[in-house]
């Protein structure tokens, strides 16, 4: 089965713009994905951006980029773009602000589509969440699956709720998704769908036109860099696992 993934990396970022370039221990932030990228797939790898700034880095690293269209309303329109001018069954979108994510868990949901691929055009990844304050942080994407692991609702709200209001055993979202060519033509055809309005979560676009989302358990040992503050979360990390 023929496989890419495609890191979608925006430079203008409202929250911390130029972040693909921001050097995490003298590192860009590009690079250590696309490094970690590598470690857990050996087929092909491109980044696609909006920035030139970005475009040039990557071409002088010699990681393979695209230019794609400035008005990209998402990512993942940014990675249809990007993946229109390859011949892939599959197209896997890890983020441009992951940079410590765990290769094994790309094995693992790599295993899941080739196991679930016939039955299956969307696939993302999901694991436990360890900390109350995630569960109550509307940053934090909380999942409900059904017993066959499909995605069943995604939202910013601590869900499941229950009458105390208290902590509850949940499921978080780890950014690593998976499509057809065909389930992205789809999402990108449209506007964003009433509920993902409301909540801004891409995955309910596809819950809403009854497109089933296989849902992969992960380690979650990734740090997404969404504020400036977050690159020192991500070299405290680096510097207990060494």
């Amino acid at each position: 089965m023929k496989m890419m993934i495609v890191i979608p990396a925006r430079f203008d970022s409202s929250r911390f713009p130029g972040k693909p370039l921001k050097k995490i221990n003298g590192i860009p932030m590009i690079r250590r994905v696309h490094e970690q990228c590598t470690k857990g797939f050996d087929g092909h790898i491109v980044v696609a951006t909006d920035s030139d700034k970005i475009f040039r880095y990557c071409k002088s690293e010699k990681i393979d980029s695209i230019m794609t269209a400035a008005n990209c309303l998402t990512g993942t329109d940014r990675v249809y773009e990007a993946a229109l001018g390859f011949d892939a069954e599959f197209i896997i979108n890890i983020q441009g602000d992951e940079p410590v994510f765990n290769p094994d868990d790309i094995k693992k949901f790599i295993s899941a589509i080739r196991t679930f691929s016939n039955e299956y055009e969307v696939f993302a990844g999901y694991t436990k969440i360890k900390e109350e304050k995630d569960y109550y942080s509307n940053q934090v994407p909380k999942m409900l699956l059904n017993k066959n692991d499909e995605l069943l609702y995604t939202s910013r709200s601590p869900v499941p709720g229950n009458k105390k209001s208290g902590f509850n055993n949940s499921y978080r979202q780890v950014c690593i998704y998976a499509y057809t060519l065909n389930a992205l033509k789809l999402f990108c055809s449209q506007n964003k769908t009433p509920i993902e309005e409301i909540e801004d979560l891409e995955l309910l676009r596809f819950l809403e036109n009854d497109v089933k989302v296989k849902m992969v358990e992960l380690s979650g040992d990734s740090i997404s860099v969404d504020n400036p503050e977050d690159i020192l979360k991500v070299e405290l990390f680096l510097k207990h696992i060494k």
